[in-house]
């Protein structure tokens, strides 16, 4: 399947709160296997159907072994507990910041064929979750960062649209030493 063009910072549909999947079709799966495609070329860990231009509640992911798709995905829980850790986009190459998510989470939605699915995720996989409902809310995980670093990480995505310089990548490594999402 060819790879789908993955939106990056400054395409107003990242920004755009995506509208609920009434009906799931053929499309929406050939969309989803594409999704997958395209994630794992980029490579990534998540991948939000805004992303790629599809303004629709569907998010792909895969963490180590595990893989899914999420369709209209409600996190219903997020634990007290949180955790600071690095985390990337897709749609924000190259930029590497320190965000804060909780440790734990319990999302749910439907799969690709329309039956409910619960999930009770933890680490990396919650925030995987946490990152790609963002996506579908229209909110880039540089919403997350303190302000002078979401000021730094504007100004590296200013210069890098200027072709004058690389973005800086933080300090913090990520725990796993994944990809982004």
């Amino acid at each position: 399947m060819p790879s789908l063009r993955i939106r990056t910072f400054g395409d107003p549909v990242l920004r755009e709160r995506a509208r609920e999947v009434d009906h799931i079709t053929d499309l929406h799966r050939g969309l989803i296997t594409n999704m997958i495609d395209t994630m794992r070329d980029a490579p990534g860990v998540g991948l939000a159907a805004p992303q790629v231009g599809v303004l629709e509640r569907i998010f792909v992911w895969e963490v180590d072994e595990e893989h899914g798709v999420a369709i209209n995905p409600v996190i219903t829980r997020r634990s007290q507990e949180t955790e600071v850790d690095a985390e990337g986009c897709l749609s924000l190459p190259g930029l590497l910041y320190p965000v804060e998510r909780a440790t734990g989470v319990t999302l749910e939605g439907v799969d690709e064929h329309g039956a409910p699915i619960r999930i009770e995720a933890e680490g990396l996989q919650a925030v995987v979750f946490q990152h790609e409902v963002d996506h579908l809310d229209g909110v880039l995980f540089i919403d997350h960062l303190p302000e002078e670093l979401r000021r730094e990480a504007l100004g590296a995505l200013r210069d890098q649209a200027l072709g004058i310089v690389r973005p800086p990548v933080a300090e913090v490594a990520p725990a796993d030493g994944g990809d982004p999402f």
